[in-house]
């Protein structure tokens, strides 16, 4: 379980960069609602313990317990359908012993973790049609408890992430191909569906978005579309610089409450207004440098298992934050998803340094030195001729 690391071996580049971030992240949330930034630095406390504590212990050890992994999350997921808590007409929260937290977020963890055990013990029958049909129905299990919240941007998430995952582990492209292919024609017939105004395939609200972001212009979306608008101004108005962390403009969206959510979904609106182009560029950069440090880990892993958790990691913090950014600069439907490391949100954040911490020990096991008497090939006899 616990294996003695050489120090220097420790990726703390990786580190610092989470670290940076998160600071980052607790300033522009103590800037948008004070009141949440002493509970944002204590989850950012917590995330740093518990990846400080995964970091040392061996990630192949962890995956030994990958089917539990599995049918763990699978129960949190049923628990939110049972007995869930509602919040802006969707059922995602839970509380366990006292303790509120959203089971999607830790869900893309676990998938990962078990995916990544899973695609390395059948690394010889990725392309079976036997087994892609088994990996399918793994897969559609939790996107149906997921959907069923509902939340469908969670559910495109994880889809995304297990198709990036299989990609990794080494899927053929023909199959690839013909997966292109049956998603085009899907999303095709699911924009035709949706834009018919008496759909029954997703809610209302859901609709409502898509459609103002197809016709910003048209007045009976207005109301999807201000928020969007309002963000974007945001942005626009810190110009290079910004006008300073807890600034007293009463004209800022921040302070003025123009726009709603702004701790979480559009937290990337603040660094816009407050710490300009400058800050906010640097925000994204550091959401690089941390997937390319994944991506860096991912080619130094001793076995697939590792690979795929950094590949997954990779995967989670860069499809958030381009959904993140997207919505916030009205690239994308309005939907709430947190900026990683950024946002507020202790069970995102949690959850985000739970992965990394099995990232860094994935780092640490490619430097272990194998002992040289494990590594010399044993020496043919030779005959001897008298």
């Amino acid at each position: 379980m616990l294996k003695q690391y050489k120090l220097k071996d420790y990726n703390f580049r990786l580190v610092l960069w989470l670290g940076t971030l998160s600071a980052l992240g607790v300033l522009l949330v103590g800037s948008a609602q004070s009141a949440l930034q002493t509970r944002q630095l204590g989850g950012v406390i917590l995330g740093v313990i518990v990846m400080i504590i995964l970091s040392l212990t061996d990630f192949s050890w962890i995956m030994n317990f990958y089917s539990i992994i599995y049918i763990a999350n699978i129960v949190l997921l049923l628990l939110v359908l049972f007995v869930g808590s509602d919040a802006g007409g969707a059922t995602r929260w839970i509380s366990i012993f006292g303790l509120r937290f959203q089971p999607v977020e830790l869900s893309k963890i676990l998938l990962v973790i078990f995916f990544s055990k899973y695609f390395m013990d059948h690394e010889n029958e990725l392309n079976k049609p036997r087994f892609v049909l088994q990996s399918l129905l793994l897969i559609a299990l939790p996107l149906f408890l997921v959907a069923s919240q509902p939340d469908l941007k969670n559910t495109v998430t994880i889809l995304v992430i297990f198709s990036i995952l299989y990609y990794c582990a080494g899927l053929s492209y023909k199959i690839i191909f013909s997966a292109v292919m049956v998603t085009a024609i899907l999303g095709a017939i699911f924009m035709l569906i949706v834009t018919r105004p008496d759909q029954h395939l997703i809610r209302d609200y859901q609709r409502q978005r898509i459609m103002a972001f197809l016709n910003p212009d048209a007045e009976e979306y207005s109301d999807d579309t201000t928020q969007q608008n309002n963000s974007v101004t945001a942005i626009g108005s810190g110009m290079l610089t910004g006008k300073g962390l807890n600034n007293s403009d009463v004209s800022s969206a921040n302070k003025g409450n123009f726009i709603s959510q702004i701790q979480t979904d559009f937290i990337f609106a603040v660094a816009g207004e407050e710490l300009g182009f400058l800050g906010s560029t640097g925000i994204v950069l550091l959401l690089l440098l941390i997937c390319l440090e994944c991506l860096h880990t991912c080619r130094k892993a001793k076995d697939l298992s590792g690979k795929l958790i950094c590949a997954g990691m990779a995967s989670i913090v860069s499809i958030q934050s381009f959904i993140n950014i997207g919505v916030a600069t009205r690239m994308l439907p309005n939907t709430g998803t947190p900026l990683p490391f950024v946002s507020y949100g202790l069970t995102s954040l949690v959850s985000l340094y739970m992965g990394m911490g099995m990232v860094l020990n994935v780092g640490l096991q490619s430097k272990i030195e194998i002992p040289e008497s494990r590594t010399r090939r044993p020496r043919s006899k030779r005959r001897m001729f008298v």
